[in-house]
């Protein structure tokens, strides 16, 4: 009974998670402030609908839900939707909103047509602990952060051509300004870094307590550093050596992509993980 209600109500989330979407890009597209008020309140529903999910997963499994993949996406696209609404209401940045939660879309789909996979559930039911919950949840907390700069070094890049090509319209300028966009995806990467590294030492402590057999040369362990590396090259870069503009856009997508691998290919190639897949 618990499931077949949890299927309809990711169901219904889907739908109305997908007409916000399709507002957004009518809006986008043609300035319709209608569109976008009405794309706004259904994302907001569909925000209570998954944290209504979460809390009631919560009761239902009797622990946090971030110990599988399955549940890791749930809660990553949870992570992005809260952040993007948050964003939007402190900063009024309508396009945000769109790009962010069309990632989050995509998430979501991935995680409701996914099958859910008993074994590693089982396995994490084993393997829980305090420990290894602060580590799920605050890595996936740091990509939340790392996700939202992504989107406002794409919005940079999509601006800076249109400013190229000297297409000066509504669309323009509801972009936002060059300026405000990279310094928000810096900020966002200041705020994400420290997350990631504070997560890599719980993992490092939870790992050396209870799976002391894995290598430390492991794939998970490897590009968790390599992805810390190359968003403190960012920071270095842009706080040290004052680079701007493209190249930092550049480089912030291509940390970004580490994010996708590490999270969808590490976890299932990594024996550190190995209930993570």
């Amino acid at each position: 009974m618990f499931e077949q209600g949890m299927t309809r109500l990711h169901e219904l989330m889907i739908i109305l998670y997908a007409l916000s979407v399709l507002l957004y890009f009518f809006d986008f597209v043609q300035k319709n402030q209608k569109a976008n008020r009405i794309a706004f309140w259904t994302l907001m529903i569909v925000w209570i609908l998954q944290t209504i999910f979460l809390c009631l997963y919560m009761y239902d499994t009797g622990r946090f839900p971030v110990l599988t993949l399955f549940e890791g996406l749930y809660f990553y696209a949870w992570v992005l939707l809260t952040f993007s609404l948050i964003l939007n209401k402190l900063l009024q940045m309508d396009f945000t909103v769109f790009f962010t939660n069309v990632i989050g879309f995509m998430i979501m789909t991935i995680h409701t047509f996914a099958p859910v996979q008993l074994e590693s559930q089982a396995a994490a039911e084993k393997l829980v602990s305090e420990l290894l919950l602060l580590h799920i949840t605050i890595a996936i907390l740091s990509y939340g952060a790392f996700s939202l700069s992504f989107i406002f070094s794409a919005l940079y890049m999509l601006q800076y051509r249109l400013l190229k090509m000297k297409k000066w319209n509504e669309r323009l300028w509801r972009l936002g300004d060059l300026g405000q966009l990279e310094k928000l995806s810096v900020v966002l990467n200041a705020a994400g870094v420290p997350l990631l590294l504070l997560s890599l030492i719980l993992g490092l402590v939870w790992k050396t307590i209870k799976l002391p057999d894995v290598s430390w040369f492991d794939l998970k362990i490897i590009a968790s550093f390599v992805l810390l590396f190359m968003y403190s090259a960012f920071l270095y870069v842009k706080v040290r050596r004052g680079v701007s503009g493209k190249t930092l856009a550049f480089l912030n997508t291509a940390a970004f992509l580490i994010i996708l691998i590490n999270f969808f290919l590490g976890s299932r190639l990594s024996t550190f993980h190995f209930w993570y897949s």
